[in-house]
Parts: C-alpha cells; structure tokens; sequence
C-alpha cells in the first residue's frame, strides 16, 4: 500500500499514520508513505505542474520494487488525498495500469476539471473516489469506475465549519472504512440523487482495504 498527501502538507500529515495504523490492523502489508513536500510546498498552481512527474516517479519506483524485490501488482494499492489523488493516477499510467486498487480521497478540484494529468478511472484495475468537498477544494465531477458522495459529498460535512474540514474527512472516512468496512453506499441514478442523498440503487461498500473489491 502506498499513501501519498496532498499540497501543502508532508509525510508527517495527520492522515498518513491514522491510514497506516488501520491498514495494518487488519492486514499483513508494507505500508510506504510518500514525501513530496518540497513540490507541494510552492505556490499551487507550481504543485498542479509538479504532479506528472512526481506521479512517474512513483511509478517507476514502483515497477522497479516490484521487479528487483519481487511482489505481485494485484497486491498494489494506492491511496491518494486531495493532490496526491492526481498522483497516484500518474503513477498507475505509469505502470501501465497495473496496480490492483487505486483509491482517490477527496482529489483535488481547482484547476484539476478537465485536466488530461487528473486521476481517472482508467489508472488501475479499480478505481474509486470518496468525494466530501465537491465544488470547493475537491473536485465534484464523477472521475472514477465508483465514485462515493458521503453526507452529499460537499461541504459542510457533519462536524466540519469549514471547507478545509470537509476536505480532511475523506481520509478519515477512508481510515474507519478500512479497519469496520461499514459504511455502505447506493447506487445513484444521476449526479443530482447523489447530491440529495436521495439514491436507492444497488449497495457497494465505500473504502476498505479489499483488494478484490469491484463495483
């Protein structure tokens, strides 16, 4: 498993230790978190330009782990918060889509709408997104094979004053999904039900660490 913040932030962010503690209380895993402060740290426009090649880094530095050490591709998962969504996309492009599980946590949405370097759903073998600060610091539109809108996926989430707020509970959404995989979510007919919080559909587990997982 691989964790990678977003701008602004380090290896030291809050969210790397609470995703790793949780992945490894309830898998046999390496857990390797990524640092690329000195990019994030720019302006944020500098960061956005930053992103493809900090994306094939990882990338590469994955292929070559993996061919050097050994391991199995459908073992992979990558986990990505806000800017470092975009990053781990990078990477699966990079690696030829070859990572199991791909997983983008709130993806970062200003200047990321439309952007060819964005996370999509076509980065790995699964795709997914859980979406908590649409519109504002996240990015609302549906980019992956199953994108999640908890409490309606914008801001302000339950608890939350603020946009930042909102945005920071994505990996904390994704951390309790990993160690309880309770949270269960319905397949929506439109972008506007999910939204609402109006969606009946089908049911599919948001988050968890099942490398398996489809929806």
């Amino acid at each position: 498993m691989v964790i990678v913040h977003g701008w602004n932030s380090d290896s030291n962010s809050n969210m790397n230790p609470l995703i790793t503690s949780a992945y490894l209380a309830v898998a046999d895993a390496n857990v390797i978190v990524m640092d690329w402060s000195r990019a994030a740290s720019g302006s944020y426009t500098t960061s956005v330009w930053s992103v493809p090649s900090v994306g094939q880094f990882l990338g590469n530095f994955l292929v070559w782990l993996i061919n050097t050490a050994g391991g199995n591709w459908n073992n992979v998962h990558l986990v990505g918060f806000s800017m470092g969504a975009h990053i781990v996309g990078n990477a699966g492009r990079t690696a030829g889509r070859r990572p199991m599980r791909i997983t983008g946590l709130d993806p970062a949405g200003p200047q990321w709408g439309g952007n060819s370097n964005a996370l999509n759903r076509n980065d790995g073998q699964y795709v997914e997104c859980i979406h908590t600060d649409g519109g504002l610091l996240g990015i609302f539109d549906p980019i992956s094979l199953a994108d999640f809108y908890p409490n309606g996926g914008r801001n302000p989430q339950p608890g939350c004053w603020n946009s930042a707020c909102s945005h920071r509970r994505a990996p904390e959404f994704f951390a309790s999904s990993i160690r309880t995989n309770h949270f269960v979510g319905r397949l929506c007919n439109n972008l506007n039900q999910a939204q609402n919080n109006q969606c009946t559909g089908a049911s599919l587990h948001m988050g968890n660490s099942i490398l398996s997982k489809r929806g």
